[in-house]
């Protein structure tokens, strides 16, 4: 592995391995953590606008748009007028939130052991800092 001073090499590096971490967790529900990640936004938000739901997740609109075209195409969500044509809302399909509770488990069990590999205290400063550079 080579050496490198720079934060944004480091964080990336630590990205990959994390999400190949939660994706290997998730693999037998035919999801990736990004997907399961949006899903569990748009459960959270209750019905949230396109623009909303980006927001709320650190994404650009059109990036946004694209994860939920495949996720529209599997069935795990669907995508509703809003108040005006502008405006699109974002529902989680009968599907997705089945999917949601299979996969429920697995993420936490994935999440566990990282919880494990750092401490609860680790994780916490992680966390903040994290936080701190979003």
């Amino acid at each position: 592995m080579l050496t490198s001073e720079c934060i944004c090499t480091h964080l990336r590096r630590a990205a990959r391995g994390v999400s190949r971490h939660y994706d290997e967790a998730l693999a037998g529900f035919g999801i990736n953590v990004a997907q399961f990640s949006l899903l569990r936004s748009v459960q959270r938000l209750d019905k949230p606008s396109i623009t909303t739901l980006a927001e709320a997740m650190g994404l650009e609109r059109s990036t946004l748009g694209r994860n939920l075209r495949v996720l529209e195409a599997e069935g795990l969500v669907q995508l509703a007028d809003g108040d005006d044509q502008r405006n699109r809302l974002v529902l989680l399909s009968e599907e997705g939130r089945a999917r949601l509770q299979a996969a429920q488990p697995a993420w936490e069990h994935a999440q566990a052991q990282l919880v494990t590999q750092l401490g609860d205290g680790q994780r916490d400063t992680l966390v903040r800092l994290l936080e701190q550079l979003a």
